[in-house]
């Protein structure tokens, strides 16, 4: 059998990028894994059970639906029935080779974007799971901002940049996918800023305010509190862009159910996500808005203007807010509630140190990103 691998990473620039229509990705897990999470363009044959049992019947009454002229990248779960799947296609003649790790290698690649529009600000996407990071910097300091459990991209970017990282901060306790801020802070024993109602049992905790200034070389990250996704979520203004955690996406707002979802509480949390949102588009047209996630946004950096935001129609509930019309904003953020993210109660117990990362840490946060509110 072939050693040779699709990297993941290599994988997430050509779906992106500039060479996809080369690039044949074909998925062979189940139909209803499929459904739930795949790579953007993705195919399903779902011959998973089969090829567990070195079974390729079914994937040879597929063949004259693969093309012929393209390289084919095939994705399970977590690299071995694709590399099965591989060896079986070559062999018929195919330019065909398994995508390493799979899945869970799509949900931990990290790809970094320096934003020109944004002087002191880049951004690091997750695309297997829509997570979104940065680091402010300004001459030799950096702050993190919202990091992932995979610490080690962002060393590596300071490292590249020449950047010394003197703070880690998160914009709330994140329920999609572990938070490696207080990994981070403490391997270079920096604070660790969050916003105390966010804090739970976490010790060590730099808590903001609203209103505060986190210095960064010789400018400021300033803190705007921003409540109604998590009680404690606050947005950072930085020069001309405002991260907006995940108080506001390009085409959506952050839902306010992850804390309680009973009925009355939604409605409660999210007038108070009514009233953050009005506050964060009183700011200057030309104001670049960097959001905390995505969900199948193509654009990259993951960045818009707030005049432009606002004057889109994709974003219903952001239009609301526009409109000055609380009541609708309530009640299409309680009707049209999707499925949450998934094991976020036990990721936000992580978060906010009431319980330890075991060791399926990294498996937990794989799949779709739901924090979006409809």
């Amino acid at each position: 059998m072939s050693n040779t691998k699709f990297n993941p990473s290599e994988i997430a620039r050509r779906v992106q990028d500039d060479d996809a229509e080369e690039l044949f990705v074909l998925d062979v897990r189940r139909e209803e894994d499929f459904e739930e999470w795949q790579i953007p363009g993705s195919t399903n044959v779902p011959v998973y059970d089969e090829l567990l049992e070195y079974n390729y019947a079914t994937l040879e009454d597929h063949l004259d639906e693969l093309p012929e002229d393209k390289e084919i990248a095939v994705v399970c779960v977590a690299g071995i029935t694709s590399a099965r799947a591989a060896e079986f296609l070559r062999e018929h003649g195919y330019d065909a080779e398994s995508i390493d790790n799979g899945m869970n290698g799509w949900g931990r690649v990290h790809r970094q974007y320096d934003l020109t529009a944004a002087d002191g600000v880049i951004q690091t996407i997750r695309p297997g799971t829509g997570c979104v990071s940065y680091l402010v910097h300004d001459d030799d300091e950096a702050v993190v901002v919202d990091p992932t459990q995979y610490i080690e991209e962002y060393l590596a970017i300071a490292d590249e940049q020449d950047l010394e990282i003197i703070g880690v901060a998160d914009t709330h306790a994140h329920a999609d996918h572990v938070s490696g801020a207080r990994r981070l802070a403490g391997e270079l024993d920096v604070p660790y800023y969050l916003h105390g109602e966010d804090a739970g049992e976490l010790d060590g905790v730099t808590e903001l305010t609203d209103d505060d200034a986190i210095t960064v070389g010789d400018r400021t990250l300033d803190v705007i509190y921003t409540p109604g996704h998590t009680p404690g979520s606050v947005s950072f203004e930085y020069g001309n862009v405002l991260l907006s955690g995940d108080t506001l996406f390009l085409r959506s707002v952050g839902r306010p159910d992850l804390e309680d979802s009973s009925e009355d509480a939604v409605r409660e949390a999210a007038s108070k996500l009514f009233e953050s949102l009005e506050r964060l588009t009183n700011y200057n047209d030309g104001t670049l808005v960097l959001p905390g996630h995505f969900s199948d946004e193509t654009v990259r950096p993951l960045a818009t203007d707030l005049d432009e935001l606002q004057e889109e129609t994709t974003n219903e509930l952001l239009s609301y807010v526009e409109a000055d019309d609380e009541t609708a904003f309530v009640e299409t953020i309680v009707d049209s509630l999707a499925d949450e993210p998934a094991n976020y109660n036990e990721i936000k117990q992580i978060n906010w140190g009431k319980e330890q990362p075991g060791g399926d840490v990294e498996s937990l946060e794989l799949g779709p990103n739901n924090c979006a509110a409809n």
